[in-house]
């Protein structure tokens, strides 16, 4: 009986700000993001701590952190909210011109550099009322989890081998090729495998610790390994850094060819040989039936669709 008289005083509303406060950290913050008055976000959050019997909330220093009863929280608060809006959605099918839903595409930018604004215009254009959130490769690497409990919608990037554990679509294939400055030496002379081995390069920073890219999975199974003496986070930067010194960027030409008009680069070969970059989308079994879900993946690919048909 104690715990029904707990749940009847638990609303949508009540759990939309415990999950906003736990993840800005700040009252403040979460009063703008959620259009409350702060005051209104502190009443709410003081009902939580009573609701809870926890302060959620303490003083670090000048930050406030949550509590490890609040940090259990967080997971469970954003399953409700995304189950709770999928709920009528989806029971009374879903029409992008009035859909009010949350859209949470995680990716890098390696695909192609028109990609994602591609992607952000394409849904405002077809369902103007969504909201969209780019989300970065999970540097936890635990982008499975985050789907399975709808903090992630889709995942977009390359591996050698996906996870077998979630569905997947292939948006197209495309070739491994190098991207150097225009007076590269090897622009002139061409190169060796050990010439390419030995070269300078540059690559992504790995998206969690150990994790390695499928250039440099390839290349292990090879028993190789190439001389990389720059890394950046943002994969988009990298082409200007190559343009300017005697880096070697190895990626996709779809990628590389966006830059040739734009910077002083030159695409080669690699000498040594690499299969296709595929790139997939990836999603859990719980959106797979859904309405809206299938809808946003449906115009991935015709997105991605559009980008290869330019290229």
């Amino acid at each position: 009986m104690r715990d029904q008289a707990l749940f009847d005083k638990i609303d949508l509303h009540l759990i939309r700000v415990l999950h906003t406060v736990l993840t800005e950290r700040s009252v403040s913050r979460a009063a703008l993001r959620l259009g409350m008055y702060q005051p209104q976000v502190s009443a709410a959050l003081k009902r939580l701590r009573q609701l809870a019997g926890d302060p959620l909330l303490v003083r670090s220093g000048a930050a406030m952190v949550p509590t490890d009863a609040a940090l259990r929280m967080i997971e469970p608060s954003a399953s409700i909210l995304r189950a709770a809006e999928a709920l009528f959605t989806d029971a009374r099918g879903f029409d992008p011109a009035t859909a009010a839903v949350t859209f949470r595409v995680a990716a890098s930018d390696y695909l192609d550099p028109s990609f994602l604004p591609g992607l952000v215009a394409d849904l405002k254009r077809q369902a103007p009322l969504t909201r969209i959130e780019i989300l970065p490769l999970s540097p936890d690497g635990h982008y499975p989890q985050r789907l399975a409990q709808g903090d992630t919608d889709v995942v977009i990037g390359n591996w050698l081998q996906p996870p077998g554990d979630l569905h997947r679509a292939e948006l197209f294939t495309d070739q491994v090729v190098c991207l150097v400055a225009r007076d590269h030496p090897a622009v002139r002379r061409g190169w060796s495998a050990e010439d390419w081995l030995g070269a300078e390069h540059v690559a992504p920073t790995p998206t969690h610790p150990g994790a390695r890219g499928v250039i440099d999975e390839h290349l292990e199974g090879l028993g190789l390994a190439r001389n990389i003496t720059a890394r950046c986070a943002h994969f988009g930067l990298i082409p200007a850094m190559v343009a300017s010194s005697l880096l070697v960027m190895t990626t996709g030409r779809l990628f590389c060819e966006r830059y040739l008009e734009r910077l002083p680069v030159a695409i080669l070969p690699p000498p040594i040989e690499f299969p296709p970059l595929v790139y997939y989308q990836l999603w859990h079994e719980r959106s797979h039936g859904s309405a809206s879900a299938r809808w946003l993946r449906s115009r991935i690919k015709a997105v991605a669709d559009q980008l290869r048909t330019r290229a």
